[in-house]
Order: C-alpha cells, then sequence, then structure tokens
C-alpha cells in the first residue's frame, strides 16, 4: 500500500511539532509505503494524474530518495496537507486531485470540500454553536455590530495561526479608519465575532477523525496577548472535553463525514465553537505528548478501516 502527502517542501518540516511528520511516521510504522511531493508535481496528461513524487523513509527524519514520475492511481491514498493560504495554485491542486478521486483514489480531506470549507466561513454552518458574528465589507455595519457587542474580534477570511486577528474595543479612537484598512475600503469582506473573555483560561483544539473526537489540547495564550496559537506563542495543556464540546462534535459529526472531511481541527473557546480547520490541521504531536495518546496511530488505523 502507497499514501501521498501533498504538502509545502519537507525540508522545511519540523518533525517534532509537525502533525504531516506526525502522520507519515505512523503511516510507516503500519508498514504503508510513504510518498511525498509538492502542489506544484502534480500533473494532468490527458484525462489521468500524475505527480512527480518521492518516497520517504520517515523513520528516523528522514530520508528521500531521487523523484519519480507515477500515476495517482498508484496511490490508495492521498493526503492533501498544503498549509493555506488557499490560493489560487492550492485552488488547482484539488482540481487535479479531483481527477484521482474519480479514478477510485481516497483524496483526505475531499478536494471539493478543502474548497467549500473556508475554515473562518465553514462554521457558520453551525452559527447557533458561536458568539455573535457578523462577516461583512460594509465600515458602518462593522462599526455598527463592533459598538453593539461592547468588544470584538476582527479576523481575515484567508489568515492562519492567528495572523492578523485583532481585538477592538467599541470606543477605540479611528475604528472605522482601522476597519476601511482591514476591508481593503470596504472591498474584502472580514469576520467580526463578539470577544469571548474566557479565551484567557485557553483555546480548545479538538481533533476530529471521520467525525469523532479522538483527542485535545488547551492552548492558553502568552501573557499580554488573546491569541492563543502555538505559533504566536500560545501554551498547550492537557485537557479534557466537556459535555458542551462533546455535544458541538456529536453536532458537527454528520456533515463532517457527509462531507468527505476524515482529519478536522475544530477551535473551542468558553464552549462556543470559533473555527473549523480542514487544510492541515495541527496538534497531533502535542497531544500525544501531553495526554500519552498515540494519536497519529490512531488516525492511520481508522484511514485503513476506511479503505478496507
Amino acid at each position: 500500500m502507497r499514501q501521498l502527502f501533498v504538502l509545502d517542501p519537507i525540508e522545511q518540516i519540523n518533525p517534532s511539532k509537525d502533525s504531516s511528520a506526525a502522520l507519515m511516521q505512523a503511516a510507516h510504522r503500519a508498514e504503508i509505503e510513504v510518498w511525498a511531493c509538492t502542489p506544484s508535481d502534480l500533473q494532468a496528461r490527458g484525462d489521468k494524474a500524475w505527480v512527480v513524487a518521492s518516497k520517504v523513509f520517515p523513520l528516523p527524519w528522514i530520508n528521500i530518495e531521487e523523484p519519480t514520475s507515477k500515476p495517482l492511481i498508484d496511490f490508495s491514498c492521498i493526503w492533501m496537507r498544503k498549509d493555506p493560504p488557499v490560493d489560487e495554485a492550492f485552488l488547482y491542486a484539488t482540481h487535479l486531485l479531483e481527477v484521482a478521486e474519480r479514478d477510485g483514489v481516497l483524496v483526505l480531506n475531499k478536494p471539493s470540500s478543502l474548497r467549500a470549507w473556508n475554515e473562518k466561513l465553514g462554521a457558520l454552518r453551525f452559527s447557533k454553536l458561536m458568539a455573535p458574528t457578523l462577516v461583512a465589507s460594509r465600515v458602518t455595519e462593522l462599526a455598527a455590530f463592533a459598538r453593539k457587542q461592547g468588544e470584538v474580534v476582527l479576523k481575515p477570511l484567508g489568515g492562519k495561526g492567528g495572523q492578523g486577528v485583532v481585538r477592538i474595543a467599541k470606543e477605540a479612537p479611528g475604528l472605522e479608519a482601522l476597519l476601511e484598512l482591514i476591508t481593503y475600503q470596504e472591498t474584502l469582506p472580514v469576520m467580526m465575532q463578539s470577544f469571548l473573555p474566557e479565551v484567557v483560561e485557553g483555546d480548545k483544539r479538538i481533533l476530529l477523525v471521520n467525525g469523532e473526537p479522538l483527542g485535545a489540547i488547551n492552548r492558553r495564550p502568552k501573557k499580554g496577548d488573546f491569541r492563543s496559537n502555538l505559533a504566536l506563542g500560545g501554551k498547550p495543556e492537557a485537557t479534557l472535553l466537556s459535555s458542551k464540546e462533546e455535544e458541538i462534535c456529536k453536532e458537527l459529526a454528520p456533515q463532517l463525514k457527509g462531507q468527505g472531511l476524515f482529519f478536522v481541527g475544530i477551535d473551542v473557546i468558553g464552549g462556543m465553537l470559533s473555527e473549523i480547520n480542514v487544510t492541515s490541521p495541527t496538534g497531533i504531536r502535542e497531544i500525544e505528548t501531553l495526554m500519552g495518546i498515540p494519536l497519529a496511530d490512531q488516525v492511520i488505523d481508522r484511514l485503513l478501516l476506511e479503505l478496507n
């Protein structure tokens, strides 16, 4: 059995922190051939999808064979793990992967769902589980929402890892000017949400596999910041799911499974859904270290059940 990982250049991966590295190593332990490529290595020859990929030996990290050209139907499963942004190159890669999908190759996550589930906007399918939220470009409406809520968080729709997320109080001077800047003079929508003060206690990352939560960590913001993303200095902590968080997972599960979103990371603050991360969810290494769960191996075990 072969599995292909489509990701950023493998030389840039830190194996002690990266979830893709964890998954590749778990696949290797399961005696699966591991191959890797970048999105730019994908091709279509007529009605068939091909790739220029390298066989990878991820234990110990990492030995890579010379790249070779192969049809994608040679792989039983393809992991699309390219980090955001979901730009033009990313979108074209999903279309090429759909060529392989039509030939019966399992692609995780499903290419059409990667396009449809923006990591901010996707959560709006479950808006009743979220803090009050507005997505808009018009400054007057955004400013009115901010003043009604008292304190808000602004999120760029294409951001990742907490980058560009801003906290604003309703009395902030120059609110309209800031909104003009962030919306590029009302040409680009942004997400505005009511600020949840519970974030000082942490933002919980929950990893779901085929709709089932397999592990979680709490991410506590560093001193002087409200953003808890690990990439911005957030501190991971061991945690368990509350009954409310279990209910959120249960409500999400049917849609995630139905949309082919096999491996997903959701963020929950104070019992409220914040984001649904579908492109390249992180957190495996932290969960394995803090919770003593062999999470990557469990993910691969679940995948093998799907393939069989």
